[in-house]
């Protein structure tokens, strides 16, 4: 288990390549997460101006994708959000997808406590819903290998954010299960699925709040969480525009540079 000064020393070594777009092939041996536990206590060491939380690997093409066997979560900073329709840049992106996302915002906290929240509280304690594209990244030059504790202690491949508007449909009534966002890039159509994402954008929502349970951390009103991609990552590049119709839910879209 790290100690406090390993982990505040692991936290600057991570701190520092996401300033300067840069990778590593994996932290010093002393420093290296070697657990969950391990993992979010540098993820805590990033920072505090926290948006929200995003999860990731809810679908089996994400853990493929970062070679885990289960969800991660990580934190939103606020300086990684971008506008709807705004444009992000590419600079020191390595993994370069693209994600479309359900993400809720909350209306009110939930604290931990000892019992698990069920989905019904958990939905009950939500105030909107949103279309969001994730465009996710790592620290780690081989991603793919880095191993779940330092893949949590990169911020579980938290890169930038775009947050659509608030819809203003009855999401509440729908089955989001089935909802199957439809993706425009570089002329091509594709088709995502709500069960993509934990079997439910719900559920993975309830998986967000008990993971913060256990580790002692308040889900705050204000706060965003996005659920994990309901499309295998789509690769991206310069030049695309990334845009993501929800349907009644909204749409949602970015350019990048």
């Amino acid at each position: 288990m790290l100690d406090k000064d390993q982990v505040a020393a692991a936290s600057r070594v991570l701190i520092q390549h996401w300033r300067d777009g840069s990778k590593l092939d994996a932290l010093e041996t002393r420093l290296r997460p070697q657990s969950r536990t391990d993992g979010y206590a540098v993820q805590a060491a990033l920072g505090d101006q926290v948006f929200g939380w995003k999860i990731a690997a809810t679908s089996e093409a994400g853990q493929k994708h970062i070679n885990v066997t289960s969800p991660l979560a990580g934190r939103i900073m606020r300086d990684t959000v971008i506008a709807d329709g705004g444009t992000a840049s590419m600079k020191g992106n390595a993994m370069r997808v693209g994600e479309p996302e359900f993400c809720f915002r909350m209306g009110r906290d939930l604290a931990p406590r000892s019992a698990p929240y069920s989905v019904d509280e958990v939905l009950a304690a939500v105030d909107t819903l949103h279309p969001a594209i994730e465009i996710p990244d790592s620290r780690f030059t081989d991603f793919a290998g880095a191993g779940e504790g330092q893949l949590i202690a990169d911020n579980a491949c938290a890169h930038l954010f775009v947050l659509g508007a608030a819809t203003s449909a009855n999401w509440c009534a729908m089955d989001l299960i089935e909802e199957r966002p439809q993706i425009a890039l570089r002329g091509e159509r594709y088709v995502g699925h709500g069960k993509n994402v934990l079997g439910d954008p719900r559920v993975a929502l309830a998986w967000l709040a008990n993971e913060l349970r256990g580790l002692g951390i308040t889900l705050r009103a204000g706060e965003v969480v996005t659920t994990g991609t309901c499309h295998p990552p789509l690769p991206i590049q310069a030049g695309d525009h990334f845009a993501v119709d929800f349907g009644v839910l909204g749409k949602v879209s970015v350019r990048f540079a």
